[in-house]
């Protein structure tokens, strides 16, 4: 980083997967110089926090922002990552004066993103029987665990992943109560659909200054879903990488690189989106 860090604000992430926190948190601590510029909140349920007694994606996000307001973390980059969108986007209509930037990492807003993959879902979502419920989560197997990471992704760009990631995620899985969050979120993620107008209003009326990190062989959300992003944001950066859902498991250090430049940009632009603004801010990053 070419700009001293105590000016910038923190990043937060509510991720719901291994990776994210394998990948990307050591990298940006490393390029903060050990200061917390990057905070990362595992939801209930998830790595080995607790299972919550009724998981869903209104009381994730009630979690997180108790925990944000604990740490008296006011103004925040919001970083949203796969169904870490149904959270952190509440948390950002919630609250919107606090939300100095969004970044958008193969993160979904818009009917535009539910693909092939997701028909099965959708038929759950309108018919949950116990039927349909297995169709709508193949992933709960190590082999669809696995095709999150590479599928879709050209052989020379999935061997740049290092070691087997899948494997300590479908280790977690496996961790008692973690198949039945995962079930109950796949129905609740439905919830999360229906306030896509919602999220279309705030983002029309706030128009939160956003960078889009986007790798273009995620086989889980449309590439279609990136062009209804420039729509709701039309000033948005926008990057397609040459990757894949998990983008920052072959692209952790641009993706930094771009994530970093563009919160100091924005804070250099817009003073009053910088820390103190309305009052003094601490640390984060999810």
């Amino acid at each position: 980083m070419r700009t001293s860090l105590r000016a910038i604000q923190p990043r937060f992430a509510p991720a719901a997967w291994v990776s994210q926190l394998r990948t990307g948190i050591p990298r940006c601590h490393s390029r903060s110089g050990g200061r917390s510029l990057c905070h990362r909140a595992r939801p209930p349920g998830h790595g080995q926090s607790d299972v919550p007694p009724t998981p869903s994606f209104a009381a994730i996000s009630e979690a997180i922002s108790e925990l944000l307001t604990h740490l008296a973390i006011g103004r925040r980059f919001i970083h949203i990552h796969d169904w870490g969108a149904a959270v952190g986007l509440q948390i950002a209509t919630q609250a919107p004066e606090l939300v100095s930037g969004l970044i958008i990492q193969n993160a979904n807003a818009h009917r535009t993103g539910f693909g092939p993959v997701w028909d099965a879902v959708l038929k759950f979502w309108s018919e949950p029987t116990k039927e349909n419920e297995a169709a709508a989560t193949p992933d709960l197997t190590l082999e669809f665990t696995r095709e999150q990471y590479t599928g879709g992704l050209p052989e020379d760009v999935a061997a740049t992943i290092r070691g087997e990631p899948w494997v300590e995620d479908w280790r977690v899985m496996n961790l008692p109560g973690r198949m039945e969050t995962h079930r109950a979120l796949i129905g609740d993620y439905k919830s999360h659909a229906a306030r896509f107008d919602t999220i279309a209003a705030y983002l029309k009326r706030w128009q939160p200054p956003a960078l889009m990190l986007w790798g273009r062989h995620d086989s889980y959300f449309d590439i279609a879903e990136t062009l209804s992003w420039m729509q709701d944001l039309p000033r948005m950066e926008a990057h397609i990488l040459d990757g894949g859902h998990f983008l920052l498991e072959t692209h952790a250090e641009p993706a930094l690189s771009l994530m970093i430049e563009f919160i100091k940009e924005t804070q250099e632009m817009h003073p009053d989106r910088r820390p103190g603004h309305p009052g003094p801010v601490r640390g984060a990053q999810a």
